[in-house]
């Protein structure tokens, strides 16, 4: 489980973050849905540790997060896995080489038994004999799958998505939302999404946390997001609809 406690962030005489409050619970799809700007990036950023927050607490298991050092904090993130939006590979590196990458950096594992945790990740996500190739010869449907394989190596405690369905087809995307969930099942992982996305909110939102102007002002999960008296979650959820009616 992560949670945060009445967190705030502050550039200058601007809240992004105000007196945020929630918990993210183990083995369960967290999703953080909110407009642009309205600080859901920000809370992510501050949760693993990529911006630090003014003021309030945030916690991993029995673990103060905020208040560790650079080498506790480098424990935890051990057990992190980062799943970036736009699937974020080196171009320059195969498959292999890219699902491979964190456990070089930070396992002292022999080749072979690296291998055999690529093949394993790779295997789990339905990315097979993809090993040689290269990220400009993948579609994105297959990109975010060796993605996903990648942030999955080191076998983490905690599952951290940015948009994981940004720039796919309705199809792929349910086929990712629906690997992202049996995946944080399968391990028992702690996952957060964040998500501008309402059919991934509907498919995987176990837990629905949505921020507007830097402070939360719902949570409840994906049955009742659609029955909700919040006028602005109401506005959010008829407006990003509309807007994929437009684009299709």
């Amino acid at each position: 489980m992560i949670e945060v406690k009445n967190i705030y962030k502050k550039y200058g005489d601007t809240y992004v973050l105000n007196d945020v409050s929630v918990k993210f619970e183990q083995g369960k799809c967290n999703l953080v849905i909110g407009r642009s700007g309205s600080g859901k990036t920000v809370l992510l950023k501050s949760i693993v540790g990529l911006v630090e927050i003014d003021e309030g607490e945030i916690w991993y298991d029995r673990h103060r997060f905020s208040h560790l050092g650079i080498k506790e904090r480098q424990l935890i993130r051990k057990e992190m896995g980062m799943l970036f939006q736009g699937a974020a590979l080196f171009d320059s590196l195969t498959v292999e080489e890219n699902v491979m990458f964190p456990l070089t950096m930070l396992t002292s594992q022999s080749h072979g038994e690296k291998v055999e945790r690529v093949n394993f990740c790779l295997e789990r996500v339905r990315v097979s004999r993809a090993n040689r190739l290269y990220p400009a010869e993948l579609s994105g449907g297959m990109k975010k799958r060796v993605a996903i394989a990648r942030a999955i190596a080191l076998n983490p405690k905690y599952l951290f998505c940015d948009e994981p369905t940004s720039g796919l087809d309705p199809q792929t995307a349910t086929v990712i939302d629906n690997l992202i969930q049996d995946l944080t099942f399968e391990f028992n992982m702690t996952t957060i999404v964040n998500s501008h996305d309402m059919n991934s909110v509907l498919e995987i939102g176990d837990r629905v946390v949505y921020i507007h102007r830097g402070c939360k002002c719902w949570e409840g999960n994906k049955e009742e997001v659609l029955n909700t008296d919040n006028q602005d979650l109401n506005n959010f959820v008829f407006a990003t609809n509309m807007a994929k009616k437009i684009k299709s």
